[in-house]
């Protein structure tokens, strides 16, 4: 088994930035990821990304993924890290496709979708219920739908949705909508908006495809007739596999710093760190920082 400089874990904006960062310091690095882009391949409309007054996040990420395999960037996509241990001085990543070691490892693995865990909603998963509008938007041209959230990643869907569902219901569990003041009003100037505060979802219902959900508000319980569901009640980390790093109760990855964990020559970056202010800006920076302790744990360290 091939013996690398070092592995990144994630291809979002900090896993990506810091292969960079591995490419021109001129290490011998790899590249595990689910998928390219990360959360930023989400996003709908980004206008504060320093470079780009406006850019869509599939853009961004496409972008992002063009440097990144310009300097010939060994990548296993469509692989899912489940284990990393430490073995004497390596580290020994195991995935669903396969095995490999590092001397060190930068975590950026960021989030996933957090669900809503209610009757039906597993049932009718990409049959109605999804967890990304910039995906699944154009599936639900003229439909009415529902979507469950009022933080900044609920605004940006349904800003999303507003040219292409018919009607949006926004489901949102406490007394008002979160998120950016200037998302906020465009959200609730639209005309086929409506927005249900102090409202939870508690079933998805349908046969074939989903046709309605059940929500719950102080005053009343109903049936919503919707054609889709768009989750986004915010993400949790992925960081499972992670065993033996210092999480906080968030299962967040607890960073200093210079990126370091509690395991010499791990390193994380990026969302799946306890590092506040979740922006892809602020991830692109931690991944640079990542690598750049990663690379100093390396020049001063002796391998066998």
């Amino acid at each position: 088994m091939d013996i690398h400089d070092l592995i990144i874990i994630g291809a979002g904006p900090a896993g990506i930035t810091a292969s960079v960062y591995a490419a021109r310091k001129q290490l011998d690095f790899l590249v595990i990821s689910r998928d390219i882009g990360g959360q930023a391949a989400w996003s709908g409309e980004i206008e504060n990304y320093t470079g780009y007054q406006f850019i869509t996040g599939p853009e961004l990420a496409k972008k992002f993924e063009e440097h990144m395999l310009k300097y010939g960037t060994a990548l296993k996509e469509n692989e899912e890290v489940l284990e990393l241990e430490k073995t004497g001085q390596l580290f020994n990543v195991k995935t669903d496709k396969g095995r490999y070691q590092a001397r060190c490892v930068i975590i950026a693995s960021g989030k996933k979708a957090r669900e809503l865990d209610v009757p039906g909603e597993k049932e009718f998963k990409n049959r109605g219920v999804t967890y990304c509008a910039t995906c699944d938007g154009p599936l639900f041209s003229g439909k009415d739908v529902a979507v469950v959230g009022g933080g900044n990643s609920a605004l940006d869907a349904v800003l999303q949705l507003m040219k292409i569902a018919g009607h949006i219901y926004i489901i949102n569990h406490s007394p008002e909508l979160a998120g950016d003041a200037i998302m906020r009003r465009k959200v609730e100037e639209a005309a086929n908006v409506r927005i249900l505060n102090n409202t939870f979802v508690t079933a998805v219902l349908g046969d074939k495809f989903v046709k309605s959900i059940k929500i719950k508000s102080l005053l009343q319980e109903k049936e919503l007739v919707v054609q889709g569901v768009f989750v986004e009640i915010g993400l949790t980390p992925n960081s499972a596999f992670a065993k033996g790093v210092g999480k906080n109760p968030e299962n967040e990855i607890i960073v200093d710093a210079r990126n370091q964990t509690n395991i010499a020559g791990v390193f994380a970056a990026g969302d799946v760190t306890d590092v506040p202010e979740k922006q892809i800006i602020v991830a692109a920076g931690e991944g640079s920082k990542a690598l750049l302790s990663a690379f100093h744990y390396l020049s001063k360290n002796q391998f066998n």
